[in-house]
This record gives C-alpha cells, sequence and structure tokens, in this order.
C-alpha cells in the first residue's frame, strides 16, 4: 500500500493578490477665507477630492486621489478579480474608459501605492530609483499687490525654496510685470523665477479669450529681460504651432501641458519641438504608467519633465515618486501660498504634511508605496459622497 501523498499548502503570502474592491469616497473641504485662486474669477469656499482605495484578499490597500472619477461606476468588476500588479492591462482599461466617459487616473495612482506595498518597496523605487528626492518650487496661487508679492517670496527664501512661480492674470499683463518687477528687485537672484501665464485653458464660466502670438511675444521679452527660467501657458493649449514659433523667437523656456488629456497630445508637444518642458498631472492624465511614458521620451528629446501637481497632497506625492524615480527634473511644483493655500489646506487628506527639507527638497520616505497615510478622522468629517 502505497503512503498518502503529502499536499504542501502555499502561505497566504506567496499567493498570487487578487483586488477584492474597488472603494471611492468624496470629501469637501470649507474654506474659510475663501480661497481666490488666479485660474478662477470667483472666489473658492470649497475645496473638493476624490480618495480612491484598491483592496487585495490578503488585506493590502493602496491609497490613490485626484479627478473625481466620473464615469467609473459600474466598472468595478474589470478590476475586481485582477492581479493588482498587471499596471499596464490595467492602465490600457483605464485609457478605454477615458475615451468612452472620464478620467479616471486616481485608480492608476492608487495601483502603484498597493503595487509598493505588495512588494515592500517604496514607488520611486519601483519606477527606477533615480533618486529619493526633487527640489521643489514654491508655487503661489494667489494675484497680490507688487509689494505682497516680494513679500512671499522673502517668505519664501526663508523656508529653504530656491526657486518660485508666480501667477499672472490680473488682466492686463503690465500689472503682472510689475509685481514680476517687485519680486526680482528685492531678491535678486537667490530665487529662480517662474511665470505661469495662465492662458492655456479657463474655467467654464471664463470666457475671455487666450492671448495671440503677438502678444505672447511681446511678454516673453519682458520675461527675458527678467531673467525668468521658464514662460508657462502662454497660449492657448492645443496651439502648438504658436508655441512653437514663440519658442523659436525667444530663448526663454517655454512649458505647457499641465490640462492636456491625451498622451499623444504630449508626444505631438514633444516631437514638434512646441516646449522646452511638458507638465502633465498623474492625477489627470495617465496615471503613472501612462506618463513614465512621457518622461522617457521627454529626456530622448532633450525636454524637462515636470509634473502639474495642483489636486491636492496626495497627488502632489504621486508626480513627486514619479518625478524623482524615472525624472530628472531641476524643480517639481509644491503648490504652497499662505495663508490662502496652505500646507492644512492642501494635504487636508493625510496625517501627514508634506513638506521640505533645508535644501528645498522633496525627500521621498523608504517605506513601501507611497509612503504616506490617510487621516480617518478628517476623511470622516469632510465626507460628502
Amino acid at each position: 500500500m502505497s503512503e498518502p501523498a503529502i499536499v504542501l499548502e502555499t502561505p497566504a503570502v506567496d499567493r498570487a493578490h487578487k483586488i477584492s474592491a474597488i472603494e471611492i469616497s468624496h470629501h469637501r473641504l470649507p474654506l474659510d477665507p475663501p480661497f481666490r485662486a488666479s485660474w478662477d474669477t470667483r472666489p473658492r469656499t470649497e475645496f473638493d477630492a476624490t480618495v480612491v482605495r484598491v483592496k487585495t484578499d490578503q488585506g493590502f490597500t493602496g491609497i490613490g486621489s485626484g479627478d473625481a472619477m466620473v464615469g467609473f461606476a459600474g466598472h468595478e468588476h474589470l478590476f475586481v478579480g485582477e492581479d493588482p500588479l498587471r499596471l499596464e492591462r490595467h492602465f490600457r482599461v483605464l485609457d478605454n474608459i477615458a475615451f468612452h466617459y472620464g478620467r479616471c487616473w486616481p485608480l492608476d495612482l492608487a495601483l502603484w501605492d498597493l503595487a509598493g506595498k505588495i512588494l515592500g518597496q517604496p514607488v520611486w523605487r519601483l519606477l527606477g530609483g533615480r533618486s529619493d528626492r526633487v527640489p521643489a518650487y514654491a508655487s503661489s496661487g494667489t494675484l497680490r499687490s507688487p509689494g505682497e508679492m516680494a513679500d512671499v517670496a522673502d517668505s519664501f527664501l526663508a523656508r529653504g525654496f530656491r526657486a518660485m512661480k508666480i501667477r499672472f492674470h490680473r488682466g492686463d499683463w503690465r500689472d503682472d510685470i510689475k509685481a514680476l518687477e517687485a519680486v526680482r528687485a528685492r531678491v535678486g537672484d537667490r530665487l529662480t523665477l517662474m511665470v505661469d501665464c495662465n492662458q492655456g485653458w479657463r474655467m467654464p464660466w471664463d470666457t475671455a479669450r487666450p492671448w495671440a502670438l503677438k502678444d505672447a511675444l511681446t511678454v516673453a521679452r519682458e520675461l527675458e529681460r527678467l531673467d525668468i527660467y521658464w514662460m508657462e501657458e502662454p497660449l492657448h493649449r492645443g496651439d502648438r504651432e504658436g508655441m512653437r514659433r514663440l519658442r523659436d523667437r525667444v530663448d526663454i523656456r517655454i512649458a505647457a501641458g499641465e490640462m492636456t488629456r491625451e498622451l499623444y497630445e504630449f508626444r505631438d508637444l514633444v516631437t514638434e519641438g512646441a516646449v522646452d518642458i511638458v507638465q502633465p498631472d498623474a492625477a489627470l492624465v495617465g496615471g503613472i504608467t501612462g506618463l513614465r511614458r512621457v518622461a522617457i521620451l521627454a529626456e530622448e528629446h532633450g525636454i524637462v519633465f515636470t509634473p502639474h501637481t495642483w489636486t491636492n497632497g496626495l497627488g502632489m506625492m504621486a508626480n513627486a515618486h514619479l518625478t524623482a524615480g524615472i525624472g530628472s527634473a531641476p524643480f517639481l511644483e509644491f503648490p504652497f501660498d499662505p495663508p490662502d493655500w496652505s500646507l492644512d489646506r492642501r494635504d487636508f487628506l493625510m496625517r501627514e504634511r508634506i513638506v521640505i527639507d533645508e535644501n528645498g527638497d522633496i525627500v521621498l520616505p523608504d517605506a513601501p508605496g507611497f509612503g504616506v497615510s490617510l487621516d480617518p478622522q478628517r476623511l470622516a468629517a469632510t465626507r460628502i459622497g
């Protein structure tokens, strides 16, 4: 009589993970006093955020945030039961959903956070591990008087920032230049300065026309005089030919792409020579999986890849991992304009507040995934759906 066969069970941690659930919640933080964003003609009295959680059958949870996930409901079955580490497969499904419905890229961010947690590695290392840090530039959001803008620049210097972005959109670009001149006079060459012209897109109720090429060219020459590092969104987002012609006629760097919707549009911006700096946001287009393609393409063409990061702190952290892990940006956007846009407002979803170190760098944690956690009490207090 033969001996009974010995059956060895694989430990649970060695089994392939399966996605067991996708949970989406919506949150609203009241803003009092309101935030008067330079790109919005209406004061903002609330700040909305969407949180995506992807759970596995072995107890891991990945988190992401960014766009509102409009159109995702009813597509959960395309992911539940799948291996969470099949990131390219999930990217293709999300790309299809984006075409038919809406932008659901926060799910891609949550999947990368989940992958890091499953594999025990920070996302920046999974992406290539080029660095665990990236220099930050203080990205102001409001329109202040020239003297007030100079005071803000001084405060950024005191905090350790090495660069600052100033917003235009005062109605007359000459008034914008006066604010910029005041900052340059105050800080000299101690801060690298960038300018966001806010011409690439508008809020739904803002019907003002964007600049024409000759308007942008006039402003660009003023920015050259003031030694500005880059000129952001100087023309409508679809005017690639205008951006290319502007880039050919001035020495200042041309930056664009913060609200571009499709990856092929970034390909065209890069390969047609329309920009020096490309600025997609992983929380709004392509996720990390899609934008790592853009980062590599940009580097191969000598173009700087440095994401837009104005969703919230969790979205900014995802872009920081992407930029540090695979890119080599001179600066990454750090939305910060206290008291109007404070760390508490930007990072309200999270237990942690993302800060810079004494060198002005965002230093990424070595913990698995994004290395940050949600604040359950704050989420419960702000939940609207």
